[in-house]
């Protein structure tokens, strides 16, 4: 079910600066490389002409007949900007497109380039089946304090860095930010109460693998323009690498959970080590298990805190992230699963304490395929960091079938953002909790790498059972040594705990799993750790 991967080589990771301001449009700076390289943008219909996803289609695989080429950027004030300017750049809400219809939901809001966002995106909208060129300029920003004084006025601009979508999703007189593309393939998206967390990509290449990372992106978007009421919206966009071309189509409905159904089809003008589909990426520093190397006041701090995969057979697999001290990453063999996605699971503010950052409304991120993904692998990376501003863990189907140059691939999935709160869906109980620490008795020196594992089932029927119940754990472990476990239920709750001291060597990495099982059945979902030794 499980391949593991490690290495002592260290990654080059995306280090971005501590001191955030709360603007959405530098959230997403979390997410994004450093250095992506120069793509040129797909040719476009002129404006007014005809637009469709197929045409869109027979234009990425046109161009990936074609050597990949790097655009000349013509010189502009933007290039100059850095992170102290960046950061003292609004779009104007009042120039937002799509607000002079009263009955349109949606408006369309730009970023704009600068910083590290140097090339240009262009933007088109697409009514009655017909794209026009969508154009911004100096005029669509407001620049603070002396900024204003090194922006020329009425000047237009070569492109943006990404558009960004809002949409009453809270409040019937409040247009919130619903979702946000912005830096190579990235984008965001939110359901009803919930703030900024996890990312996702258009695709993954090589990700974290020594040959080094390609970071497609999306170079052209097409902005379906809604009908007057209409509470879901169509995206269409470009992506562009040295290796790849293709054609996306989002079709976005918000709600309490925000759903996205995606198409993607991919023309490779290169062989492709690893491709990874549907990637998602997000940032766990501590919790329970890890916290006793963070001096910090807060129990908690990650975006996501598990690896939730749904099986073909229904089984669910949870399996807690970490803060590695080494690269660390995991493959996860399925045929076609039903889904797999990032989530946050606790959700009070006791959990966190951090009222600024408010971790507990963060989104989780499921990913469902459509139509046969077939044969394939889960694969999480988790990068060892020591600040939270890092996105440190990815997760993306690996396909068992290499990627050559000349392929053609299409596949279809759906995004579910928001709560997601599949816990109280099943009659099996759930991971509501993993704990680590020194293992042994308390009070009595542990031997050397022995470590003690706290895992709490909680719900379901398993939840409902006496604590005489004829059950029993079912646990297995690779690398290592189980010395002790016992499973005994909560007081008063409905919660079993199941408790492991497990033996394992300097620099091993072992692998444990475990569920509880009894009167002829699995009583809970599967827990998976992975316990790196230093």
């Amino acid at each position: 079910m499980k391949v593991s991967e490690t290495r002592k080589t260290g990654l080059s990771r995306r280090r971005m600066l501590a001191a955030m301001p709360a603007a959405a449009v530098l959230m997403y700076t979390t997410a994004l490389p450093l250095a992506v390289r120069a793509q040129e943008a797909p040719v476009a219909p002129a404006e007014g002409e005809p637009f469709s996803f197929d045409h869109l289609v027979e234009v990425m695989r046109e161009k990936a007949q074609h050597p990949h080429e790097v655009v000349e950027q013509t010189p502009s004030f933007l290039q100059s900007l850095q992170y102290d300017d960046y950061r003292l750049i609004r779009f104007r809400s009042e120039r937002a497109r799509w607000i002079e219809d009263e009955q349109n939901l949606f408006s369309v809001h730009a970023f704009s380039m600068g910083w590290l966002f140097n090339e240009p995106v262009r933007v088109s909208e697409v009514v009655d089946g017909r794209a026009r060129d969508m154009t911004f300029s100096t005029d669509d920003f407001e620049y603070l304090n002396d900024l204003a004084e090194r922006v020329p006025e009425h000047a237009d601009m070569p492109g943006v860095a990404g558009v960004r979508l809002n949409y009453p999703l809270n409040r019937a007189d409040v247009s919130d930010e619903l979702v946000a593309f912005v830096g190579a393939s990235y984008f965001r998206a939110l359901g009803q109460g919930n703030a900024y967390g996890i990312s996702a990509r258009g695709l993954a290449i090589n990700t974290g693998l020594p040959s080094g990372e390609e970071f497609p992106r999306f170079s052209h978007f097409w902005l379906e323009r809604p009908a007057p009421g209409a509470r879901q919206v169509v995206v269409h966009a470009a992506l562009e690498s040295p290796s790849v071309t293709g054609a996306y189509r989002f079709v976005i409905t918000p709600g309490v959970e925000t759903v996205m159904e995606v198409t993607a089809r991919l023309f490779f003008r290169a062989d492709i080590e690893q491709l990874g589909i549907a990637p998602l990426t997000s940032m766990f520093l501590y919790d329970e298990k890890n916290r006793g190397q963070f001096d910090d006041y807060r129990p908690q701090v990650h975006d996501s805190n598990g690896l939730l995969i749904t099986r073909n057979d229904g089984e669910v697999l949870w399996r807690p992230l970490n803060n590695p001290p080494r690269l660390a990453g995991s493959y996860f063999t399925e045929h076609q699963p039903r889904s797999f996605g990032l989530y946050q699971r606790d959700r009070g503010f006791e959990r966190y304490q951090d009222k600024e950052a408010r971790y507990e409304l963060r989104p989780s991120l499921s990913v469902e395929p459509l139509g046969e993904w077939g044969l394939g692998a889960i694969r999480l990376v988790e990068i060892p960091t020591d600040l939270e501003v890092n996105d440190n863990i990815v997760a993306y189907w690996v396909p068992d079938t290499p990627v050559r140059a000349g392929d053609e691939r299409e596949y279809s999935y759906r995004l579910r953002w928001g709560m997601l709160d599949p816990d109280r869906m099943t009659d099996r109980a759930w991971v509501h909790r993993t704990g680590a620490g020194v293992g042994g008795a308390s009070g009595v020196p542990a031997p050397e790498g022995l470590r003690k594992f706290v895992v709490d089932f909680k719900g379901g029927m398993l939840g409902r059972l006496p604590e005489d119940a004829d059950i029993k754990p079912v646990v297995s472990v690779s690398q290592g040594e189980i010395v002790n476990q016992t499973l005994s239920k909560v007081p008063q709750e409905d919660i079993w705990r199941l408790v492991l001291d497990v033996q394992g060597s300097r620099g091993s990495t072992i692998e444990l799993v475990a569920h509880v099982a009894g009167y002829q059945r699995k009583l809970s979902e599967t827990w998976l750790y992975q316990w790196m030794q230093p």
